[in-house]
């Protein structure tokens, strides 16, 4: 079954509430989409959001990459080529984790609809549904209390607070959510690498009684040895993100002994291909897997979470990047009730692209 025709385009979509961690403030997002389409008139998509900042690639680099006459190529491929296919783009655009991504992920779109599986069964599901955290920015007390109050109401279970900032007042937030809140939430931190060890030490010993589930990136990437010092019981909570980008700096983290949790991001590994050879890293070496994202189109989100219930030792998701956007070009592939996210039982990403 050979690739028709294959389509690029990118749009940017406003944030339906602007939120702040430590490098800047968000206000929209820019999705690259990549269409193929089968001769039989299956069609695979593929979405791809890279953090320029973290992987120092662009979506309008990616626009530009997928435009490109290599990847004009796939037209005519057998899409039962699938996984070589995707290897091939990833020898390529080895530097390019967010064109990897739209790629990998389209291929495997259309190829599962072709197998009429959904993609997560294609590799065997291991887990049919789990919890998802959703964020909250950097701001002051009352208004995380407020944001949080709307979770609540709409039945979520687990916060990610971003912090980074200033020890202290990051947390005065956990300690005043759990005041309010008890333990109807799990807590979850992210820094955003933007502590120093004299400052995340602080933040520990504030909130050691809070109950506090992990704690993303704390220091910026290179400072990771730092971290060799703090006590195994920290340790085990803290989730390696921007220093975690491909299976080669995973195994230099297993190596440093520092992190208990790798945080896995399509848009930093280059999609499911380069996120299933993290988890195979990480599986070896007795390591819990945390799915996040960007602010992404429910497409790539949806490919996350299928990657993720494949993996047996996937223990949290933080996969809230569409609930973010204002529009978006595609719905289904996920339910999401209270929380707790499930993927839809159809072929593919069991997507509606609505354009």
């Amino acid at each position: 079954m050979d690739i028709r025709s294959v389509k690029v385009y990118k749009k940017r979509f406003p944030l339906s509430r602007p939120y702040t961690i430590t490098r800047e403030t968000y206000d929209y997002t820019e999705v690259v989409f990549l269409e193929l389409e089968l001769s039989n008139g299956i069609k695979g998509t593929g979405a791809a959001s890279p953090e320029y900042a973290v992987v120092g690639e662009s979506p309008e680099t990616t626009y530009l990459n997928l435009q490109s006459d290599e990847v004009a190529k796939l037209a005519g491929k057998d899409i039962r080529q699938c996984l070589s296919l995707i290897r091939l783009y990833n020898r390529l655009y080895s530097s390019y984790p967010g064109t990897r991504a739209a790629i990998d992920i389209a291929l495997h779109d259309a190829f599962t609809q072709w197998l009429e599986i959904p993609l997560v069964d294609f590799y065997g599901r291991q887990h049919q549904g789990m919890i998802t955290s959703v964020t909250i920015g950097i701001k002051d007390v009352a208004a995380t209390l407020e944001e949080a109050m709307e979770y609540y109401d709409r039945g979520f279970k687990a916060l990610k607070i971003k912090t980074g900032l200033h020890a202290a007042e990051d947390a005065e937030r956990i300690i005043r959510l759990r005041e309010k809140f008890g333990n109807h939430f799990e807590i979850r931190v992210d820094a955003n690498a933007g502590y120093t060890l004299e400052q995340l030490q602080t933040f520990l010993e504030l909130v050691k009684d809070q109950h506090v589930e992990l704690i993303e990136q704390p220091l910026p990437p290179g400072n990771d040895h730092a971290l060799e010092g703090l006590p195994s019981s920290v340790k085990t909570k803290l989730a390696a993100d921007e220093s975690l980008k491909d299976a080669d700096t995973a195994l230099q983290l297993v190596k440093e002994g520092v992190y208990g949790i790798f945080n896995i991001k399509l848009m930093k590994c280059g999609g499911i291909t380069g996120a299933f050879d993290i988890a195979g890293v990480a599986r070896n070496a007795g390591k819990k897997l945390f799915w996040g994202c960007n602010d992404e189109s429910c497409i790539s989100i949806t490919a996350a979470l299928h990657a993720a219930f494949a993996c047996e030792h996937t223990r949290y998701l933080d996969l809230d990047g569409s609930l973010d956007l204002a529009d978006d070009v595609a719905k289904g592939g996920f339910v999401l009730r209270e929380g707790y996210m499930q993927t839809v039982n159809r072929p593919g990403l069991g997507l509606n692209i609505l354009f």
